[in-house]
């Protein structure tokens, strides 16, 4: 692998030479994108999702009446800024002929059929229909003919049900006994050039003209209108929800994994999630003006949480794994949440859920991703949906990982615990934000490293140079994690303390936006042994975040994210922890934390409480306190709930960031706040910024004009900045 430029040292002061991307970056311009509006200061609406219940001029739908007027708007919407538009009419079938008929060993039979359509050049494609043996009607199962969609498909059919092969296979894709299924759809796009609509779209209206056919006299098949299901797994979960939106007579889903922007809002998988962003699709799948709201998603009108709105009230199941790398289960829930307010309005909250699988995106052997049990259960969900089988509704509970009752939390508190001096030290301060920290419980009788299967899970070797070493190691209480060095080391090595955004699938291993290799990988090569773990709540700890509160209903997820920081501090600096294998000498002088989004805001709070770390680095991830709505921190996040204590009077709260600035600064310490993150008030970041530097020299402040990433360059930037802590 081609080596990286090495980044040039920086001097130890708080100006720093420009680059190309910091274009602005001293001047602190808070020139806006084009078209974009300038962030309220106000509130943190604008990160929350559009509410599918309030139109856009702000009034709320009390009725169904009303219901119907709002989901004709959003509708509208995901056509203008997701998927485009379809033709005006839907073409009648002109023709039908049998291309080939089997009988199948198990008494099914099998026809390849192609359609003639009346368009203007008559176009025509090919589907497969599989007939189980009787008479019918027979309740029907959509599918593209991928390899593991067709188990899906001898699954369904030996319940009795018919399947429908459409041609929906995708354009990255290949099935060698269904040619033309994956390129029939531009076949298609190119008889309506009025039309704007994209890959996913077409081919999702490809499976209604099949439909179409499927419920004529002239079908070869008996269909129960009133039992028509649709499943697709990842790309092929978007287009299920997609083409179940857009055709009332499939009256049933199952979206395994769909992703972004399927069950995924791109407002939670964007950049600072190590998600799928709106940069991020191939090709034609959605519309490439959607592209532009990259860093900006707060603008789109209406996020992937609409096509409940469309599906709404027909039972939908999405089908999610715990560490999905293109499903965070956050924002599958976010979604969720806003999609189950329209169902309970249509008087049928139990037809949509969410449903839980330990593991990744593909759980199931090589040559099937997804395992017969998955199959089974998916199948399971369209059984009860068509009232068929043996599967009750209470084999579908609701179960939610994120869910934070704020004024659940506020009835068990002790007022008293909430009193704090007026004459409080930063540090108590800080202490109060962070509640009352529990004793530490006994260590393990046993030390647990992470296992091969979880680092395969977790993709902890996912773009790992050959020069760089991995070693499982254990500190704190009982947190795994994994220490990153040269493998021709030769210590006291420099030690980065790598703290990760909100990334709830996969911790501190990115998904998306990977630009060479993983932050970890390449701080490694650069000379620096990096201890990476996953924080509370996120990655292999995904499960320890559920019931947080019900076990430490004082404290704060933020307190113990803050206290794993420094036991991590500990085992770089006092050896206290386990390693699985040899690890090169550490240089406990040289101790770094290195924090971006949530991260960062761990760096700062623990860097301040810690004066053992040689420089703490925060890429993004705060907003003054006192300056406007904190919600996503004390209820979005439930990261730090005593904040909530002064909602709608944040002015009068006890603490502010530059209470953790001024004891950060003590010692090297890098700021960097993009002008462009929608997370932030950069005036009033700026603003506490420029009064802090006069009195802290040691504090050096970037302000990009940049969208909140941590991508190639700016972590460049932070080893540049961490080299000069070695001189």
């Amino acid at each position: 692998m081609q080596r990286e430029d090495e980044p040039s040292l920086l001097r130890p002061t708080p100006l720093i030479r420009a680059t190309p991307f910091l274009v602005a970056s001293l001047l602190l311009v808070s020139s806006a994108l084009p078209g974009r509006a300038q962030p309220s200061t106000a509130h943190d609406s604008r990160n929350d999702l559009p509410p599918l219940l309030e139109y856009l001029d702000g009034r709320r739908v009390e009725t169904r009446e009303d219901w119907e007027r709002r989901r004709s708007e959003i509708r509208a919407l995901l056509i203008e800024h997701f998927i485009g538009s379809f033709p005006d009419e839907a073409p009648g079938i002109l023709e039908n002929r049998i291309v080939s008929e089997e009988q199948a060993s198990d008494g099914s039979t099998r026809h390849r059929i192609r359609l003639t359509l009346a368009t203007p050049g008559r176009v025509f494609f090919e589907m497969a229909v599989w007939t189980p043996p009787g008479e019918g009607p027979f309740p029907l199962l959509l599918t593209a003919p991928r390899f593991y969609h067709r188990f899906w498909a001898e699954d369904a059919l030996a319940r009795g049900y018919a399947v429908c092969l459409y041609p929906g296979v995708d354009s990255h894709h290949r099935e060698a006994d269904y040619p033309d299924y994956d390129s029939i759809w531009n076949t298609v796009r190119k008889e309506y050039p009025k039309a704007t609509w994209t890959e996913i779209s077409a081919k999702g209206w490809l499976a209604s003209r099949c439909l179409d056919f499927l419920l004529a006299e002239e079908s070869v098949v008996a269909v129960d209108p009133a039992k028509i299901g649709i499943i697709g797994f990842s790309r092929y979960g978007k287009q299920a929800m997609i083409a179940t939106a857009f055709d009332s007579r499939i009256g049933c889903v199952v979206a395994r994994s769909p992703g972004s922007p399927g069950s995924c809002p791109y407002r939670y998988t964007s950049r600072d999630t190590f998600a799928e962003a709106p940069a991020d699709f191939p090709s034609e799948w959605f519309l490439p003006s959607l592209r532009q709201f990259h860093g900006r998603e707060d603008e789109l009108p209406i996020d992937a949480h609409g096509w409940y709105a469309l599906i709404a009230p027909r039972p939908c199941l999405i089908h999610t794994a715990h560490n999905d790398g293109a499903e965070p289960t956050f924002a599958v829930e976010k979604a969720y949440l806003e999609g189950r307010d329209v169902y309970r309005l249509l008087g049928a909250p139990e037809n949509l859920r969410i449903d839980y699988r330990p593991g990744g995106h593909s759980t199931g052997p090589r040559n099937e991703p997804i395992t017969a049990e998955e199959r089974q259960r998916n199948l399971d969900w369209m059984d009860l949906a068509f009232g068929r089988g043996k599967t009750d509704r209470n084999d579908f509970p609701e179960t939610l990982l994120h869910d934070f009752d704020w004024d659940q939390w506020r009835a068990r508190q002790d007022e008293d615990d909430f009193a704090i001096s007026p004459d409080a030290s930063p540090e108590e301060r800080i202490e109060w934000l962070l509640g009352e920290e529990p004793e530490r419980q006994p260590p393990a009788p046993k030390v647990v490293f992470f296992t091969e299967e979880e680092s395969v899970l977790l993709r902890h070797d996912h773009l790992k140079p050959n020069e760089v070493d991995r070693v499982a190691v254990n500190f704190g209480e009982g947190v795994c994690g994994n220490l990153y060095f040269p493998r021709e080391a030769k210590g006291p090595l420099p030690v980065v303390i790598w703290l990760h955004p909100y990334s709830h699938h996969k911790g501190y291993v990115a998904s998306y936006g990977v630009q060479g290799t993983m932050t970890h990988h390449r701080l490694a090569r650069h000379g620096f042994a990096v201890l990476a773990y996953d924080q509370l709540g996120f990655g292999s700890r995904l499960l320890e975040g559920t019931d947080f509160y019900d076990r430490h209903p004082r404290w704060s997820k933020m307190g113990r994210m803050v206290r794993d920081a420094r036991d991590a501090v500990s085992f770089a600096v006092n050896g206290k922890g386990e390693a699985e294998a040899a690890i090169p000498e550490l240089d406990p002088r040289r101790v770094c934390l290195l924090g971006y989004s949530a991260g960062a805001l761990t760096a700062m709070l623990a860097g301040a409480l810690d004066d053992r770390v040689a420089g703490t680095a925060c890429f993004a991830g705060w907003t003054p306190l006192r300056k406007g709505d904190n919600r996503r921190l004390w209820e979005t996040h439930a990261l730090l709930p005593r904040l909530g204590l002064y909602a709608g009077r944040e002015a009068e709260l006890p603490v502010e960031h530059d209470d953790a600035l001024r004891l950060l600064a003590r010692k090297p310490c890098l700021l960097v706040t993009p002008i462009h993150d929608r997370h932030a008030d950069h005036k009033a970041v700026a603003g506490m910024i420029r009064s802090l530097r006069r009195e802290r020299p040691l504090l050096t402040w970037m302000a990009p004009d940049a969208i909140n990433q941590f991508q190639a360059e700016e972590q460049r930037l932070f080893i540049a900045w961490a080299r000069t802590l070695e001189h």
